[in-house]
């Protein structure tokens, strides 16, 4: 049947609207929760026809400039959108939900944007009653945001992103007793500067808690807690405050010692809870942390993370004030998203029946690859399905059944900026960026793990800038990135032509950059498909003198998010030397020449593997051995080297990101530790 052309016009100023109790409050955007808000939508029907139209939506921006939007609405008449263009579809059931595409997210104040969609109607196609941008009313209006939130969806939703101040008021010993200064005012207002709308606070209470039976929280540390809260919460903050290190430090003998274990817990949340019970709404309670119980593996162990659960939520609600209705996080056991762990989960929120109770999870990536261990150097397809499987199922047991998850830490193990990378940095990112996306595409809100390792807090800059920008641009938007992030150029050999595979990511290749100068197409790269190739005149020109190492680094950018760095590296192969040591203290002289050590595999001439992780062959890096560039020395630790059998050689075959594998031979005799170049 062909379309009936219909036009018809909703213009939302001052509206006197039904109400919509399911709509939620939805995302504050970047200005800030206190910056004035204020906003107009144009809804217009362009078309009309049995079972079908199209319509097009206007905003436009009263207030402060917006980076980033979220629109909501409720379908009147149970309508469905079909198709869409300009913006990303959110929607749930009669809930319409639409958020910005990299292209349209800025909007200055008094500026629009628009997108469009074709949808279906049976019945009728009434026009909605209201709408909501970023969680305010587009009545015409300017005003500040609302204090609270509707519900756990929308105060969960304006928590993105989360940033995590690390090993600091859980520090056992003192809060700077981990490496960490004191937590200031100006950390937090760099983080809020930074873009991030929310902290977890995470606080180990055991060491300034009192003998039984009352376990009385030293006042100091409370009024300490109570300062950081304060200082985060007037700059804009929202925290998620709870039991950190208590978890391994006494909750995990609940199976053992049940009653007396339970007699602290509640004793610490009822102080807890009393001395903040007045506190805004931005303040969030959770549980405890990554909850595990001695004795108890599996599934047995999930009657005490629920008794847990259940006993913090009854105190803390009984508390007063505006405890009543604060948001409680609840995690499953180990704060793991497999279906086993969430499901229990799932069916104990529901039950309480509590719209403002929310889900915390963890993730740092598939083990292997997050240790770099069994061959797992590079981010492949598995280890990029157990991260979309991880998160899928969060969303689908959890986040669609209205309980909103938080994914309370995410990061790699072991990464530091101190230490050398126990995963090449490219990789790395490329499990960050995609982490990020798939948060996005499952609807959780994220809290990066920072012990210090991201943001130096004696100088508050960013260790890494350019990993910095990537995680932050990364929150709303994907990059592209490529099959490798180095090119490796031996240093006596003939340079030619090096090819790439893009990944855009949905994103439009823009081009290469040296610096702040554009690459020519045809003569410096070329790019068929999703190859892309710098020619052998253009590495030539970039290595220069050809010193080992960085000899230059070229932007791969993209239509958004951050570029994609490729180092170009002049190398050749590794020489590693003869050396004698002992079981606690033995280092491979070498000389590196430029090259970067991705692995190491140690085995037995019967083929059977040698060092402590007997069920492959390839160690984990930082575990079983490590790195020193600087000194020039590959140092195999003392964890490996006790497990070597006596007077059995072990071959090691050391794996290199730009040269072949080297082989070297270790025996241990009594506590000597002899090596030669195989």
């Amino acid at each position: 049947m062909s379309p009936t052309p219909v036009r018809r016009r909703l213009r939302l100023g001052v509206i006197a609207a039904a109400t919509v109790a399911a709509l939620t409050a939805g995302l504050f955007n970047a200005v800030g929760a206190q910056a004035a808000q204020g906003c107009e939508v144009d809804y217009q029907v362009t078309g009309q026809w049995s079972g079908g139209f199209n319509a097009n939506v206007a905003i436009t921006n009263l207030g402060e400039p917006i980076d980033g939007w979220t629109l909501e609405w409720a379908w009147p008449d149970g309508q469905r959108v079909t198709k869409l263009w300009s913006a990303k579809d959110k929607s749930k059931a009669d809930a319409a939900k639409f958020e910005s595409l990299g292209h349209n997210k800025t909007i200055a104040t008094g500026g629009s944007t628009s997108f469009g969609f074709t949808g279906s109607w049976s019945g009728a196609n009434t026009d909605p009653a209201e709408f909501r941008l970023n969680g305010r009313l587009c009545d015409g209006t300017v005003g500040e945001p609302p204090t609270g939130w509707a519900d756990a969806e929308a105060q969960v939703a304006a928590m993105q992103p989360g940033w995590n101040v690390g090993n600091t008021l859980d520090a056992l010993g003192g809060e700077t007793n981990w490496g960490n200064p004191l937590i200031t005012e100006e950390l937090l207002q760099t983080i809020r500067a930074e873009g991030y709308n929310s902290i977890r606070l995470p606080v180990t209470w055991d060491e300034f808690t009192g003998p039984a039976p009352d376990y009385t929280i030293a006042p100091e540390r409370m009024e300490r807690v109570a300062q950081v809260v304060d200082w985060a919460l007037e700059n804009d903050l929202q925290v998620m405050l709870n039991l950190h290190h208590d978890s391994w430090m006494w909750l995990d003998e609940l199976p053992n010692d049940h009653d007396n274990v339970m007699a602290k817990f509640e004793a610490m949340w009822t102080q807890i809870a009393a001395r903040f019970k007045d506190y805004p709404p931005a303040l969030s309670f959770e549980s405890n942390n990554e909850p595990q119980f001695v004795g108890k593996e599996g599934d047995a162990g999930e009657p005490y993370n629920e008794e847990l659960n259940r006993v913090f939520y009854d105190i803390v609600r009984a508390s007063g004030g505006n405890n009543a209705d604060r948001l409680l996080v609840l995690p499953t056991l180990n704060t793991n998203a497999e279906q086993s762990r969430l499901d229990p989960l799932k069916t104990m929120i529901e039950g309480l029946d509590d719209d403002m109770v929310a889900a915390t999870i963890h993730y740092y990536g598939f083990w292997p690859f997050t240790v770099n261990i069994a061959g797992f150097t590079t981010y492949n397809e598995q280890v990029q399905q157990d991260l979309a499987g991880y998160f899928q199922r969060a969303h689908d047991t959890l986040v669609a059944n209205g309980i909103p998850v938080i994914v309370g830490e995410w990061a790699v193990f072991n990464y530091s900026h101190w230490a050398p990378e126990r995963i090449e940095q490219g990789e790395m990112l490329k499990f960050f960026e995609d982490l990020q996306h798939q948060a996005r595409e499952n609807e959780l809100t994220t809290m990066l793990w920072d012990a210090g390792q991201f943001l130096n807090r004696e100088t508050l800059e960013w260790r890494d800038p350019y990993i910095a920008e990537r995680l932050q641009s990364e929150v709303t938007s994907r990059s592209g990135t490529a099959s490798f992030d180095r090119i490796y150029l031996e240093k006596a050999g003939t340079i030619a032509d090096e090819s790439l595979t893009l990944n855009r990511n949905g994103l439009e290749f823009e081009g290469l950059w040296h610096e702040d100068k554009k690459l020519k197409e045809g003569a410096d790269y070329a790019v068929s498909g999703d190859t892309l190739t710098l020619t052998a005149a253009a590495l030539t020109r970039l290595a220069g003198d050809r010193a080992y190492g960085v000899n230059a680094i070229v932007e791969a950018r993209f239509s958004d998010g951050s570029p994609w760095r490729i180092y170009i590296k002049t190398n050749d192969r590794p020489v590693l030397s003869d050396s004698t040591g002992t079981t606690t203290a033995f280092t491979i002289p070498t000389e590196f020449k430029g090259d970067n050590l991705a692995t190491m595999e140690a085995e037995y001439a019967d083929g059977t593997n040698a060092g402590p992780a007997s069920w492959t062959p390839y160690q984990e890096f930082g575990h079983s051995f490590i790195y020193d560039y600087e000194a020039g020395t590959i140092i195999l630790n003392t964890a490996f080297l006790e497990t070597l059998k006596e007077g059995e050689p072990a071959t090691l075959t050391f794996h290199w990101w730009g040269s072949d594998t080297i082989a070297y031979t270790v025996t241990r005799t009594g506590t000597t530790v002899t090596g030669t170049v195989s």
